[in-house]
């Protein structure tokens, strides 16, 4: 059966375009009248003109007036006459019956296209909003897949199966009205509706079975599209690696297996949609065959009128094909069921960091930054322990460590893309929780080791989060970093467009947009994590020049590898498992066989 808590909820994602859903479902049932009609033009047609007989009305008493009076005048029409009126009647309810169709058609899918950008819009606002945990952990390809895949089938569901669901039902009670409205007029046997009424049950019970396990297989079809997603991101990403270390047939038949795995359960829900048609099929004939064996009787041996009897055997195929339509709407609805609570499962999601109600706007950073006895954990096993130190407005601050030992968590708090477990972050004496977010991220630039650029112009990149920046700040920002003069040799200049990830760029080049970005955003706290730890000696020191002039009257932080400011920092922190082993000037910590010294002898006896 299908779950109609989820399936309403479902359908709340096209309440703000209900007005069209209205206007769509008053086209529907004006264009099902029409059907009717149609049917009830059969007795006439078959009796009147090519039988040449009259339309006899058995029940006379029970027969309103109105109908008496139309079947005497079709009675006293001549045959050619009457075919005239029939032909032209029908053309007309044609043209209007297929004009309502269009209608509700293009109305009903242009409220499905609504809703789902509406989705999407939502989907990708929400994405925006969750904390960086969550990204943690989904992978990158089954929030895509959200986006795309199972947004297309609530599409389709709104598109097809919503149209069905108000169009289906009012076509079975026109032809039901018309079945019993002949029946009524022509002494039609009931048995014939006891027959039809006996065999809906049989239809209904396999397809709910059927599409109660569609549902299962799709969830199963939908994780799998992500994984397959999630393989082809990792390849295309990654096709230098693979190329490098000759993994081609090894991706290759890791992407098979994984597409096979698809096409299994793809083919699997194939051949449940299409059971359904056979099922149907059969027994809805075997209910014709009954009705005509037992009707065609009555028209041979007891006179029963032949165009009521057609009338009803049509009107009882026309009511029968609802019934189908229907089944294959449970189909989809139930795909589209299985997605909407994927979707569901996003925009249900709460960020763990959450800006105060009432949150205040942190001012310029006048003072310090200090870390008062912060604790931080991904799941149970601590990664920041007891952390407290203070640092003041205008020092450079080195973290190092060993591999794991904290010191991206360790910036990452500071603009509340966690929060501490316990303890606090005080900018100024300031709880940074109580703090707006866009006024706290606004006091800090970010330059990292993996730049992000996006697949847009380098002025776009330079400028992304300084929309109101001239092209003359842009360019002062680009000359401080370095980046100018290899700006000019493009042909397009600052409106050469970088690729995805800026992969039409070098690694330098790449990390001099980035801190070109960061100069042009001019904040009080720099976080450098590892900015120049992939770079070749010539690119390293054009980066190290830049950088010395973005850290320039700045309070920062850098997590330092082969970096110059470790010797001269103000402060170097020094982590391990979580812990600060020790905090001292260069000099201080080299005169100890601490952590400090071992790890400057393995890593920056170069410098």
């Amino acid at each position: 059966m299908i779950n109609i808590k989820n399936y309403f909820r479902m359908l709340k994602f096209i309440g703000p375009h209900t007005k069209i859903l209205a206007f769509a479902v008053v086209c529907m049932i004006l264009s099902s009248l029409f059907d009717g009609v149609s049917v009830g033009m059969i007795i006439p047609l078959v009796d009147k003109i090519l039988a040449g007989k009259e339309i006899i009305l058995p029940n006379s008493n029970a027969i309103p007036e109105i109908v008496k009076g139309l079947v005497n005048k079709i009675n006293t029409l001549p045959r050619g006459t009457l075919l005239n009126y029939i032909i032209l009647i029908v053309m007309g309810m044609v043209v209007l019956k297929e004009v309502l169709v269009f209608a509700h058609s293009y109305l009903m899918v242009a409220a499905s296209k609504r809703s789902v950008r509406d989705v999407q819009n939502r989907i990708y606002n929400k994405l925006l909003g969750l904390s960086m945990n969550f990204y943690h952990r989904n992978k990158t390809a089954t929030l895509m897949s959200r986006i795309t895949n199972d947004t297309a089938l609530i599409q389709q569901a709104i598109a097809e199966g919503l149209t069905e669901i108000f169009y289906q039902p009012v076509q079975f009670l026109v032809y039901l009205t018309m079945l019993l409205v002949i029946r009524n007029y022509f002494s039609i046997s009931w048995s014939f509706v006891f027959i039809i009424a006996a065999l809906l049950p049989l239809m209904a019970y396999p397809i709910i079975k059927i599409g109660s396990r569609l549902k299962r297989i799709t969830t199963q079809s939908q994780v799998k599209t992500a994984d397959i997603n999630s393989l082809l991101l990792e390849a295309i990403s990654g096709m230098q690696v693979v190329k490098a270390f000759t993994m081609e047939k090894s991706e290759s038949e890791k992407f098979r297996k994984e597409n096979q795995k698809f096409y299994r359960l793809s083919m699997k829900s194939v051949k449940r949609m299409n059971s359904v048609r056979p099922i149907t099929e059969f027994l809805s004939m075997l209910a014709v065959a009954v009705v005509l064996w037992l009707g065609g009787k009555q028209v041979i041996y007891e006179g029963l009128s032949p165009g009521a009897f057609i009338a009803f055997l049509a009107a009882l195929l026309s009511l029968i094909r609802p019934i189908k339509r229907l089944s294959k709407v449970h189909m989809i609805n139930q795909q589209a069921i299985s997605a909407s609570e994927r979707v569901y499962h996003i925009l249900d999601e709460k960020p763990t960091v959450i800006e105060a109600k009432r949150a205040v706007k942190l001012k310029p950073l006048h003072e310090k930054i200090v870390f008062d006895n912060v604790n931080f954990s991904y799941d149970t096993k601590p990664t920041l322990d007891s952390i407290s130190i203070e640092v003041k407005k205008g020092e450079i601050i080195a973290i190092v460590g060993p591999s794991g030992a904290g010191k991206s968590t360790f910036v990452n708090l500071i603009p509340r893309f966690y929060d501490p477990t316990s303890g606090r972050i005080l900018v100024d004496n300031q709880d940074i929780r109580v703090a707006s977010l866009d006024s706290l991220r606004a006091q800090i630039g970010l330059v990292t080791q993996e730049t992000i650029l996006f697949n847009d112009t380098i002025f776009a990149n330079i400028s992304y989060g300084r929309e109101d920046a001239s092209e003359k700040d842009v360019i002062n920002a680009a000359r401080a970093a370095n980046a100018h003069n290899f700006i000019t040799k493009f042909p397009e200049g600052y409106d050469t467009f970088i690729g995805d990830r800026g992969h039409t760029i070098s690694g330098g080049e790449r990390q001099r947009l980035s801190i070109a970005r960061a100069l042009l955003k001019n904040p009080p706290v720099l976080i450098l994590d590892e900015a120049t730890s992939q770079l070749d000696t010539e690119s390293e020191q054009l980066v190290q020049e830049a950088l010395n002039k973005l850290m320039k009257n700045r309070t920062v932080f850098v997590i330092a590898h082969r970096l110059s400011t470790v010797r001269n920092a103000d402060k170097i922190i020094v982590l391990e498992k979580g812990k600060i082993e020790a905090i001292g000037k260069h000099d201080d910590l080299m005169e100890t066989d601490g952590l400090y010294k071992k790890l400057y002898d393995m890593q920056f006896r170069d410098i």
